[in-house]
């Protein structure tokens, strides 16, 4: 088994998740740590609908990579980021307490 993908699908699965996890963590830099952004401003209502279809869209490339027989390590990483981004949008509106 190999670490990177071999396919453009595995690949373009890997380049979406990885710019869906930088992206979350520069968001949660800018908010919690150098408090320059707040999660109530309208940025945030615009930048993670981007982020989590690029996300969900290297679950399927992922999907799609790993059926054409491209089983490396990081394709199946980007396929278990994506299913915890598919499974986090309906169970995290069970913990708002609005």
């Amino acid at each position: 088994m190999k670490i990177a993908p071999k396919t453009k699908l595995g690949k373009w699965s890997v380049y979406l998740n990885t710019f869906f996890l930088i992206a979350i963590a520069i968001s949660i830099i800018l908010v919690k740590v150098l408090g320059i952004l707040n999660f109530g401003d309208r940025w945030w209502d615009i930048t993670v609908p981007i982020i989590f279809l690029s996300s969900i869209v290297g679950f399927i490339l992922g999907l799609i990579a790993i059926k054409k027989k491209d089983y490396s390590i990081l394709v199946y990483l980007s396929v278990i980021v994506g299913l915890l981004t598919i499974l986090f949008i309906p169970l995290q509106s069970l913990f708002i307490n609005d």
